[in-house]
């Protein structure tokens, strides 16, 4: 490749040579077929094989930046694995399985036969961009070009209503109008989609075998007998059972809507609720004439049945919409029209799932009706107005009890308190005041009419007064089920919680009740309509079942999750997770062979795939769709054969399949699984994950079983969330397109690596761009000039430091890439590796860089940057270091012990530079001010021949030796805790320095100081109370005098003692500022002199102090440490006003006064 240009040039000149350098590299990579995984004949030793995977994205949409996020995690430890020489299985297939597709596809056809073909929609002459609706998960890859999505609805779609038509959304794909009617077929998407994203992701440098893909649904007649067998397994395993049930269901649709099936409502389950019939008195008003000779109820749903015994009312909705809804022959059930149609579902109204309404009503119009309610003491009560009540939840009637509901008791006190306000709706005082207060329930700490007692605990006063309403429940309800007792009828005396479910059977049994569930929130299907609670009969997965749970839980036990966080969503979801609606009646996938009415839903068909990868080269290499004429065909694979592959079972000597490849087949799945990683959203946690940690727990034996799954979060992009409404979206393509594969890889990297949501900064990506673009050009003039740089072995302090450095980033960049941690690598393997390069430069002045150094550097960074940067680093490796064979399979750099003394001695020196170079520059401006005194500003340093002295302590002595000794006695290295304060005084009372006349005044000093080294060990370890550094100062400043010379721009140095009579001799007349100021282990006093010899110091000794102190802690951070863990040093408190250290400016950590 020609020279890269080291000038500035532009971004996207720069950015279209690391295109072409990709372009390059995936060819290489197509000639070597260097992902290719092939099972070895014998089973792999531990850490010899890695086999990662990512759940299967959903193909009714281009991949986006979300989906690299995600598939990055397992790309980088896959590549990771591969560079260090395991051997690395790293598959990927296509989802199709489910209704969004087929929905998708249906609505289409829907729109060609309204509006033609092509469609002419309403309005559409003034059309204006289009917002397409944005996915609720990641599966949901739909995109348009950026340019597309300007968040403003099309004319067509605000005369719709909002919504946005399916042939708008294909055209948005880039597609023509004569492509879109082809898309009416739901399998025209399978085979449109998938292949776009294998060369995405190709270019994106996925290391991917791509001989195993495969794509769902019935399309791959291998992969659906694969899913055949898998329910058939389970079937016979007793998993699968039919049953009756409450489940989220799409009335649209005609069948459960599962998570994945949903636009909204991802994880929402049914709430169950009783509904109290309180019957309605004869005579009928006017309004409900029709309903003459039928019993009439209002229908309150209430998650408290035991409360019924102190209704003084029901509530209704003066504006709500209601209606008389018929659940049998004879009975009428007044409540809202989505309640009746979520009882139409259950299996309780006279037409099935059609409710008949005989009356429209509004909430007015039942003000006053009288009822009958079962278990209430008052035999009539009334129908009353409340304004609060939501219509979408329950029913829209609410039956109040106002000794125990905070609501109830303030809109009831409202109505008897306001006269106007009962006028306003018509409400006679009879049907209000005679009511009182029922005691029904007893609660520690409120007493038996808690209602009352929390709302004037709260001094509310108004139904409007919701945040307290809210805390007064809180306060209440969870106490009144846990320790309250009944007060009346039947079950007096009981705690509620044993009297709940025995209060409600016995309504139920009675026919005073109804069941009735509705979703806890909304939720709406991908077809569009809002869902239902349906009683369905159908399939299900035994999710739940006792001991099927306690084997889950003992495979997430010996799994690897890698946070807490995740453990903690797997412990809750196995708390909650109970029977799984595995059938579907439309959509794409496998029948359900002893059903074949139904289809195996979304979720059920994708939980043991990862075994199916094993094989599926051998099945159908390189035809994802399974169309074509190997050594096997579909019909061969019976139950027998996938039994002996999977699950060692026997022989299947009844099979036609050739011997040897069934036992190649067995062979590949054994070597490969388990699987060692599974990268996935944390969305995924509560359904796709767990099942397939229940799957495998019921099919396959122990040794089997998931070893890890990471979970990550949601991508933001720039700090923004992803949404194609707004234009704030990228496609996977877009990205590569805009700032290369590498580029992008490396933003993604950098945008975290933990459960909470990540950002990816686009302008993390451009600097991507320079940097790898310079790094190449860089490499590129050092190996011209090769010839001149030092020869021989490492033999200075840089150069040591230097290869150090490289030692320091191998070792811990293995460490983060072996626990996932791929932002942490990056910094280490490039960041951190590329500032030690420029200070090892910067370092070497004349005497230039070592040549071996170099070399080793650029090798050691090329390879610790292939995992993330692999394009970049394999036309590095190949073109211009010319190694032979692929660097992503190079192998991982080695590398000796880090040499922690070293680095810290180079920390020191470098914040000893700082500090001088700090000083010396406000000398060389000079005050601008007088002191404080009034005085004249000191006379500025003239920038001629400057020479230095820097005084050096070594090791603390006196009093603060002391107090180490003591500390260091006194310390648990272990638990890093110390014995008591007293202790530690009463030794230091014993010491010379307690026994002098003097301790008072001394030991002022001394608390703030024992306090300060406290700290340092417990964060740093008990090294942090050594007397010494674990280096030689006076060594490390010696060695590199014509190194702080040049940086600092001094023509003659010393380094000296301060403990030396002949050294301290020549501050001359101003020794007192080294006096005042004394150096410290960690912390030298410099102080810089005139070419005439002529001590200067236009620093005030405050100022000296000051930088000391900025100096004392930055070493303190690195030079006490053990691990390169680098922490924050908290100074020493500020002694009370008016003791020792206020009035005389010392620090305990330095003895300076200012």
């Amino acid at each position: 490749m020609a020279s890269m240009d080291t000038g500035k040039g532009t971004s996207r000149a720069r950015r279209d040579s690391l295109l072409a350098i990709e372009m390059q590299v995936r060819k290489w990579w197509d000639d070597g077929d260097i992902f290719r995984a092939e099972a070895k004949e014998t089973l792999p030793a531990p850490g010899e094989k890695f086999f990662g995977n990512f759940p299967f994205p959903y193909m009714n949409g281009y991949l986006h930046l979300g989906h690299a996020f995600s598939v990055s995690k397992v790309e980088f430890a896959a590549a990771y694995h591969r560079l260090r020489g395991a051997n690395v299985l790293f598959p990927f297939g296509f989802h199709c399985t489910g209704m969004p597709i087929k929905a998708s596809a249906d609505k289409l056809k829907r729109e060609i036969q309204q509006f033609g073909n092509p469609p002419v929609f309403p309005g559409e002459s003034e059309e204006q961009e289009i917002a397409i609706p944005e996915a609720e998960n990641a599966n949901d890859g739909a995109v348009v070009a950026p340019d597309k999505f300007k968040g403003k609805k099309s004319k067509t779609a605000a005369k719709s209503g909002g919504q946005v038509y399916q042939w708008e959304i294909m055209r948005s794909f880039g597609l023509s109008d004569a492509e879109i009617p082809r898309f009416q077929d739901p399998y025209e998407w399978l085979h449109f989609f998938p292949p776009f994203a294998v060369e995405d992701l190709k270019a994106f440098g996925l290391g991917v075998d791509w001989r195993r893909s495969f794509v769902t649904t019935d399309i791959n007649l291998f992969f659906d007998s694969f899913v055949q067998w898998q329910m058939r397994k389970l079937k016979s395993l007793g998993k699968i059972v039919k049953d009756v049930r409450y489940t989220i269901y799409s009335p649209l649709d005609g069948q459960p809507c599962a998570d994945h099936d949903r636009a909204t409502g991802e994880g929402v389950q049914p709430q169950e609720y009783t509904i109290i019939k309180m019957e309605v008195v004869p005579p009928f008003p006017p309004k409900l004439g029709p309903l003459d000779g039928k019993k009439v109820y209002l229908g309150a749903a209430t998650l408290r049945p035991e409360t019924m015994y102190g209704q003084t009312n029901a509530w209704v909705l003066p504006d709500g919409e209601y209606g008389a809804y018929e659940i049998n022959e004879t009975e009428i059930l007044v409540m809202t029209e989505r309640s009746a149609l979520n009882l139409a579902y259950q299996k309780i109204s006279r037409v099935p799932e059609k409710p008949t309404c005989l009356v429209k009503l509004k909430g007015s119009d039942l003000i006053g009706l009288p009822l009958k309610s079962p278990l209430s003491v008052n035999k009539i009560i009334y129908a009353l107005p409340m304004l609060t009540i939501l219509t979408d939840k329950g029913t829209g009637i609410v039956t109040s009890v106002p000794s125990d509901a905070p609501d109830d008791y303030i809109n009831l006190h409202v109505l008897k308190t306001k006269p106007a306000f009962r006028a306003k709706f018509g409400v006679k005082d009879e049907w209000v005041m005679p009511f009182e207060i029922i005691p029904i329930i007893n609660i520690p700490e409120f007493g038996d009419k808690p209602a009352e007692k929390v709302c004037n605990d709260l001094k509310i006063q108004s139904q409007n007064e919701k945040e307290k309403l809210a805390e007064a429940k809180r306060l209440t309800y969870l106490k009144g089920f846990t320790e309250g007792t009944m007060l009346i009828g039947e079950y007096a005396g009981f705690k509620v919680q044993e009297a709940k479910s025995k209060i409600r059977s016995k309504l139920l049994e009675s026919g005073d009740a109804i069941m009735y569930s509705e979703p806890e929130k909304r939720v709406t299907s991908r077809s569009g309509d809002d869902c239902v609670v349906a009683l369905t009969d159908q399939w299900y997965i035994t999710y739940g079942e006792e001991e099927w749970k306690r084997l889950s839980e003992e495979c997430f036990a010996s799994m690897n999750l890698y946070s807490d966080e995740t453990r903690h969503g797997f412990e809750h979801t196995l708390g909650w997770l109970n029977q799984w609606a595995c059938s579907r009646s439309f959509g794409l996938g496998t029948r359900i062979p002893w059903d074949p009415d139904f289809l195996v839903e979304s979720l059920s068909d994708s939980t043991i795939y990862m075994a199916y990868y094993t094989v599926a080269h051998i099945l159908h290499e390189h035809n994802m769709y399974g169309k074509c004429t190997g050594p096997i065909a579909p019909q061969q694979l019976t139950d027998e054969v996938w039994e002996f592959i999977f699950c060692g079972g026997p022989y299947p000597t009844n099979s036609s399949i050739p011997s040897s490849i069934l036992k190649k087949m067995e062979q590949e799945f054994n070597y490969w699984y388990p699987f060692d990683l599974r990268v996935s959203g944390k969305d995924l946690i509560q359904n796709h994950l767990t099942f397939s940690v229940y799957n495998h727990t019921a099919i396959f034996p122990k040794k089997h079983w998931p070893r890890g799954f990471r979970c990550n979060g949601h991508i933001m992009l720039n700090a923004q969330k992803m949404s194609k409404s707004t234009g704030n979206f990228l496609t996977l393509k877009q990205a590569i397109e805009e700032f290369s594969a590498d580029a992008t890889r490396f933003s993604l990297a950098d945008a975290g690596d933990g459960v909470d949501d990540a950002n990816f900064v686009s302008d993390t990506a451009n600097a991507a761009i320079l940097r790898l673009t310079k790094e190449i050009a860089w490499m590129e003039e050092i190996l011209a000039t090769d010839s001149s740089l030092r020869r021989g072995p490492p033999s200075n302090f840089a150069d040591r430091v230097f290869e150090n450095e490289i030692n320091i980033a191998v070792k811990m960049t293995e460490h983060n890439y072996q626990n996932y941690m791929f932002r942490e690598a990056l910094k280490t393997g490039f960041y951190d590796l590329q500032a030690a390069r420029d200070e090892y430069r910067f370092s070497c002045g004349i005497g230039g860089m070592n040549s071996d150094l170099v070399w080793r550097f650029m090798d050691v960074q090329t390879r610790l940057i292939a995992p993330i940067c692999p394009h970049y680093s394999e036309f590095v490796w190949r073109e211009l270091l010319k190694k032979d064979g692929f660097v992503v399979r190079a192998g991982f750099p080695t590398a000796d012990s880090p040499d922690l003394k070293l680095k810290s001695a180079n920390q020191y020196l470098q914040d000893s530079i700082v500090l001088m170079r700090k000083l010396l520059q406000k000398q060389l401006s000079g005050p601008k001010k007088g002191n404080k005194k009034g005085g004249a500003p000191a006379t500025a340093l003239i920038e001629d021949k400057l020479i230095g002295l820097v005084y050096v302590n070594e090791q603390f002595d006196g009093w603060k030796a002391d107090c180490l000794m003591i500390l260091k006695n006194k310390f648990d290295a272990e638990k890093k805790t110390f014995a008591p304060d007293n202790e530690i005084m009463a030794a230091l009372q014993k010491t010379s320095v307690g026994q002098s006349a003097d301790f008072k005044k001394t030991q002022k000093l001394c608390m703030p100081f024992l306090r300060f080294k406290k700290d340092d060990a417990i964060k740093l370890g008990v090294q942090a109370l050594d007397l010494r550094l674990p280096f030689g100062e006076i060594a490390v400043l010696q060695e590199n005098i014509d190194v702080i010379k040049r940086q600092i721009g001094l023509e003659g140095l010393e380094i000296l003692s301060a403990a030396d009579p002949n050294d301290r001799a020549k501050a001359g007349p101003r020794m007192s500022l080294l006096d005042q100021n004394p150096p410290s282990p960690g912390n030298p006093t410099p102080i810089f002199l005139s070419r005439l010899g002529t001590l200067t110091s236009s620093l005030r000794h405050h100022e000296v102090m000051r930088c000391c102190l900025e100096h004392a802690a930055a070493v303190a951070k690195t030079f006490l440490m053990s691990d390169c863990v680098v922490v924050e040093i908290k100074e020493p408190e500020a002694m009370p006003a008016g003791n020792t250290m206020d009035n005389s400016g010392m620090d305990p950590g330095t003895d300076r006064k200012s």
